[in-house]
């Protein structure tokens, strides 16, 4: 499978739909939020064990979205057969949790997919909702049950792409690129395209990602996920050198859809790049006001202390420290070691957070926590099995640079320092500063 299989139209390979724009792992369940535009409703404790109370408590709101939340609990409630209600209810919890970014209402969207197997126990479309509302939520392992259940069952295209990206988190390469072959082959499509992209960009063909991310802009209807296909093709290119099409590109991205975060922290992160930290600011504090991922105030933080705002950078970062466990453990973790601040919390966190997910990014946090926490044998053989995929990544050539270098192998750091230099574009200030000091180090 790792050498490029033959698949429907010529895609080969395929990854994990539009995963990352939620909150994060740990922030799953807020089903006690405050009904308003913003937030799930509240629900009382003594229904709690009701799923379908629960997905049709009253929800409020005025946007496009929460209209159509309204409008199918209604239809769900008068229906002498709700199934489809609540089916296209739940989606439209999915689609509010990640414009809203408030994993609460994916908590809701599980609440239908358990009310409608309650109707109907061997419901395929229960299990797909279900299914890719935990794979949202980090419950990989669950998902990846209930994904081999529909697969068994029904086996359709989306069916096997639910697949796919459970086993795709969880490191499981081979066997997600089998899953995927299913997918493309019956239906090849922007989702699809997406996958391929993800997997292209893992596997170390950058160009293959580009190509196949740029297929997939041109087919979603969905506004926001297409925004989101912008913002990660804007990270191909920028990674490519191509930074005049990236920066045109999540221009655009941001007239189109001017408050949406993922695309304002990548901006912001663009602008980082590109040495202009005073004009990255306001696009980073938006990115965070809008949605407060801890990926978003590192970068704030590093635009903040670029520019001598140190006060301001401690305030975002004592943020960071507060809500990072629940947010992303991961991110953190990084965040710790590559400060200095408590190598062995970060060490804890990407531990837990490897006990949910095993793939190329967890492993590199994990080693890299290690790496702080002087644990330098560990931190090796954990970074060896990060580098096995060939992903084609600045901050993990950087990593793996320096942790050679703590094992005395000055000739492969030399190596992975060269690599990561030459895609210096993708680190953020202060990692480039390090990256320039460990490299002159081993000289």
């Amino acid at each position: 499978m790792m050498n490029q299989p033959k698949l429907a139209l010529g895609i080969v390979w395929v990854l994990v739909l539009i995963a990352g724009c939620g909150r994060g792992p740990q922030s799953t369940t807020r089903v006690s939020t405050p009904a308003d535009a913003a937030g799930p409703p509240m629900v009382k404790a003594d229904d709690a064990a009701d799923p379908c109370t629960i997905a049709l408590t009253p929800h409020e709101g005025t946007s496009r979205a929460d209209e159509a939340i309204i409008r199918l609990q209604q239809a769900s409630r008068q229906s002498q057969q709700p199934m489809a209600y609540l089916e296209r209810l739940g989606w439209a919890f999915v689609a509010k949790a990640r414009s809203s970014f408030d994993p609460g209402f994916y908590t809701l969207a599980e609440q239908c997919a358990l009310c409608m197997a309650s109707k109907q126990p061997d419901s395929a479309e229960a299990l797909l909702l279900h299914g890719h509302v935990l794979n949202q939520l980090h419950r990989f392992r669950e998902g990846e049950t209930l994904a081999r259940q529909l697969v068994a069952q029904r086996g359709l295209s989306y069916d096997y792409g639910l697949l796919g990206d459970a086993l795709m988190e969880q490191g499981k390469i081979d066997d997600a690129v089998a899953a995927y072959d299913h997918m493309l082959q019956q239906k090849p499509s922007p989702q699809g395209y997406i996958r391929a992209a993800h997997v292209r960009w893992l596997t170390g063909d950058l160009p293959g990602a580009i190509q196949l991310m740029r297929m997939a802009t041109n087919g979603f209807r969905d506004p926001e996920a297409s925004a989101w296909s912008h913002v990660r093709l804007t990270l191909y290119e920028l990674q490519a050198g191509q930074v005049q099409q990236a920066t045109n590109r999540i221009a655009a991205t941001i007239d189109a859809w001017p408050d949406y975060a993922p695309a304002l922290a990548v901006h912001g992160r663009l602008l980082l790049a590109e040495g202009e930290p005073h004009n990255a600011i306001a696009p980073l504090k938006r990115a965070v006001a809008l949605n407060p991922l801890p990926e978003s105030q590192w970068l704030l933080i590093e635009a903040l202390h670029a520019v001598d705002r140190t006060d301001e950078a401690k305030a975002v970062e004592q943020t960071l420290m507060q809500r990072g466990v629940a947010d992303d453990r991961r991110t953190l973790a990084l965040y710790l070691a590559t400060t200095g601040r408590d190598p062995g919390l970060a060490v804890q966190l990407a531990q837990a957070e490897f006990k949910v997910r095993e793939d190329v990014l967890t492993l590199d946090a994990l080693a890299w926590a290690l790496r702080a926490a002087g644990k330098y044998q560990e931190a090796r053989a954990v970074n060896a099995r990060a580098m096995k995929a060939g992903t084609r990544d600045a901050r993990l050539f950087y990593h793996a640079g320096v942790i050679a270098a703590a094992v005395g192998e000055h000739e492969e750091a030399s190596h992975w320092f060269a690599r990561a230099t030459a895609e210096r574009q993708m680190l953020l200030p202060s990692e480039r500063a390090q990256l320039i000091k460990a490299a002159a180090a081993i000289l």
